[in-house]
Formats: structure tokens, C-alpha cells, sequence
């Protein structure tokens, strides 16, 4: 699972507004601004009913701040992190969002047979990724199943609106959470009656309609280089998410092995397989998001044939020596050559 604090960094899907010339009366609106501890940026196509940019702005981020006092694990006074602050065998009542997300997380949860995980936070802080290179080591094993004792979704259930947990579990959403709100937020567009739109936030992005033109939407894609951005491919994008999970910008090296930010929940230990980063198209970004790093922990093998049995839009970046190695699923392929 990725952690909100270090997720900005490794989102290797760009919003690249990479517009050609054009003559038309349509014009794009940009607004942009901070959320969720990194940012947010829209564009869109306006007409003369759609509300000033100004105005657009207000809406969006009335709704960004009731959504991060919902979810925000930053923040002690959110519902999530009041949930997570009590005892075990408690619940409490939660908003839609979060009860939302959870459902998700547990479909995601069985679909990796455990691998996708909302309660991993305790792993990260053992092993020093939430606290700087310095903190960064390998835990000894009695601290590792001390810390796993309270790791696992199974330990978490909804119940008439209330959310309930039978361990001392924390639950961060972040793996799903930026996805959601792009689509709560493309929800709120259409209400003003925008169709034609990009919407980034904190990474997580989805895009639909032509801009002035009759020109897609396109997104760059990186290659993923620890030191670098470099544009691997450009997709048009038409009412899909797209979320990007990835490695090789979060890690620790020792003793010549390398340990990913990745965590498999199950052992506590870092993801230690060769796939560098996973892109996913859905046009539910939620679910994009969310499968990202599904696939990211199940690796470049049990992911590659989960993705072509569920028919998942993915392109898998595998390390190779020096290099890297691009492995794209057939609805992948039937996307980027606009054959959907």
C-alpha cells in the first residue's frame, strides 16, 4: 500500500495539458490549489453557463475540505482519525465517504488475497519510512510480530453506518482515497453542467471530452527512473482515471537488497519482485487507484495474470538489469490506440 505523504512523489501519470494550436470561441479554465498535502489542478472546457472560475473554485474546495475532515489521517479532529484513536472493539459512526472507501478496500482486500491492505501504517512506521533516511532499518522479528498483531482488514467491519474494529487497527485510505475524490469532484462538474475537463489531484487524475479543437485530453506517462522524469509514452484520455503505483522513488538500500515503500501485509515485509511501477486506466478513478497497488503488490507475474483475467486497462514497468522492460494488457493496448 502507498502512504499519502509519499504517494505525490512516485505518480508517474502526469496532468500534462499538452495542447496544440487552435482558433475556436471555447476557451480552456485552469484553477489549482493545495489539498490532502499536495496539490490540485482542474481544467476545463467553459461555456457561457458555466459558472466563473471563481466561483467553480469555491465549490471544489468546500468540498476538498469536508472530504479531508473525513478521511484525513494528518489531522486529529477528522472522523477517520477519531475512529482510529479508539479502543479496540469499538465503532463509530461514519460519513458516507469513508464507509464508501472501506466497501472498495475490502473487495480489493480479497481480490489480492490479503494484499491490499488499509491498516499497513504500523508497518511503515517499523521500518522507518514515515520518519527520514535515518530511521530507515530492518526490525527485529519479535517487533515485527508485535506491530502485526495489529495489522489486517479482517479486523475491521461496517454495521448500520458505523464502522467496527475487533484490534487496535489504524486505517489510512490513501490507496483509494484521491481517486475517490477526483471522481466526487468530476460529480460536481457535471452538475455545472462541465463535460469537457482534466482533473488532478494529489497524482490521481481523470479526463473526458475534446478540448477547443476537437483535441483529446493527454496524459504523459514516466519512465521510472530514481533520478529523473522522462515521458515514456502519451495517452488521449476520455472519461478514465488513471492512477499510477510505483517503487523506485520511496526505498532504502542495505546490504546490496533494496526495500520498497510496497509493504505485502501479510509478512510485514517490503514487496522484493521486480516490478517498478504500474499504471491503471478505469473510469472508476477509485478503483483505479486502488488496483495500482494491487497490482503492484501482487507483482509482475500474479499481477500481469490478474489484470488479463479481469480485463484491466495496465501497463507493467518491469526492471531488467540496468533497464526497464514494458508490458502493456490487451485493454491497455485497445485504449492507448483508441480502439475502445
Amino acid at each position: 500500500m502507498l502512504h499519502s505523504a509519499t504517494r505525490p512523489v512516485l505518480v508517474v501519470a502526469l496532468a500534462a495539458a499538452l495542447a496544440g494550436c487552435f482558433n475556436s470561441a471555447e476557451t480552456v479554465s485552469e484553477i489549482y490549489g493545495g489539498t490532502m498535502g499536495s496539490t490540485y489542478s482542474i481544467k476545463w472546457v467553459g461555456t457561457d453557463e458555466t459558472p466563473p472560475p471563481e466561483a467553480l473554485q469555491t465549490g471544489v474546495e468546500a468540498l476538498l475540505a469536508e472530504f479531508d475532515s473525513e478521511v484525513s489521517t494528518w489531522r486529529d479532529d477528522s472522523d477517520l482519525a477519531r475512529f482510529n484513536s479508539l479502543p479496540a472493539g469499538s465503532c463509530q459512526d461514519m460519513p458516507e465517504s469513508v464507509l464508501e472507501l472501506v466497501s472498495l478496500a475490502e473487495e480489493l482486500h480479497q481480490h489480492s488475497d490479503g494484499g491490499f491492505d488499509i491498516t499497513i501504517g504500523p508497518l511503515l512506521d517499523l521500518w522507518g519510512f514515515h520518519g527520514g533516511l535515518a530511521s530507515q532499518t530492518i526490525p527485529e522479528a519479535a517487533a515485527l510480530a508485535e506491530v502485526l498483531q495489529n495489522v489486517g482488514q479482517q479486523h475491521l467491519r461496517t454495521v448500520d453506518g458505523q464502522l467496527c474494529k475487533d484490534a487496535n487497527v489504524q486505517v489510512d485510505l490513501s490507496g483509494v482515497a484521491a481517486g475517490y475524490v477526483v471522481d466526487r469532484v468530476v460529480e460536481h462538474l457535471a452538475a455545472q453542467g462541465i463535460t469537457s475537463y482534466m482533473v488532478e489531484i494529489t497524482g490521481e487524475l481523470k479526463a473526458a471530452g475534446l478540448k477547443p479543437g476537437d483535441v483529446p485530453w493527454r496524459i504523459a506517462i514516466e519512465e521510472p527512473r530514481d533520478d529523473s522524469r522522462i515521458a515514456q509514452l502519451i495517452l488521449p484520455l476520455d472519461g478514465h482515471g488513471v492512477s499510477t503505483s510505483g517503487d523506485y522513488r520511496n526505498y532504502f538500500e542495505l546490504d546490496g537488497k533494496r526495500y520498497s515503500h510496497t509493504f505485502d501485509p501479510r509478512n510485514g515485509q517490503p514487496v522484493m519482485h521486480q516490478l517498478a511501477a504500474v499504471t491503471v486506466l478505469h473510469p472508476d478513478t477509485a478503483r483505479a487507484d486502488g488496483l495500482s497497488t494491487l497490482l503492484l503488490v501482487k507483482g509482475p507475474e500474479q499481477g500481469w495474470l490478474y489484470a488479463v483475467e479481469q480485463d484491466i486497462a495496465a501497463l507493467f514497468v518491469i526492471r531488467k538489469g540496468v533497464g526497464f522492460e514494458s508490458r502493456s494488457t490487451p485493454r491497455f493496448k485497445a485504449l492507448k490506440q483508441g480502439k475502445e
